[in-house]
């Protein structure tokens, strides 16, 4: 029942981020152009983003427990470190490149498209690397590996 679940909202998700544009680099990259050719619908994307999730979050929180799992599975960390940053900065460098977010990239990877499936190479060699640095750094896995 959960990958019948996960099959649906995964399939609303794409579907919106299809309808919206966000799958169209050149939309994506009008949104970072300040100077030029400057497209706001981004931001109202994102905004509609955010307002269904802080209304999903308040009803979801009071649940006792999850649909479709035991538990819920929150992040204990709150710290911001250089990691954080540094990962986030990265992220947003490879958006702004390439038009491209992960969430943006993975509908439009079924049209085979040479530059959606050398973003989804480049973020996998990136995971790869990352993980590797971590390791190699630390010792030991990543958190979630």
């Amino acid at each position: 029942m959960r990958l019948v679940f996960a099959f649906a909202f995964g399939l609303l998700f794409g579907s919106g981020i299809l309808i919206s544009g966000m799958g169209n680099p050149a939309k994506v990259l009008n949104f970072f152009d300040l100077a030029g050719t400057w497209d706001p619908s981004l931001a109202f994307v994102m905004g509609g983003a955010l307002l269904v999730t802080a209304i999903g979050y308040r009803l979801v929180f009071r649940m006792q427990k999850p649909l479709l799992a035991q538990a819920f599975s929150l992040p204990s960390k709150q710290d911001l470190d250089v990691r954080l940053l540094g990962g986030s900065a990265i992220f947003g460098v490879g958006w702004g490149l390439s038009g491209f977010c992960p969430g943006g990239l993975i509908p439009v990877l079924g049209l085979g498209m040479s530059g959606p499936l050398l973003t989804a190479a480049a973020i996998a060699a990136g995971i790869v690397s990352a993980r590797w640095m971590i390791k190699l750094n630390y010792g030991g896995q990543p958190a979630g590996a």
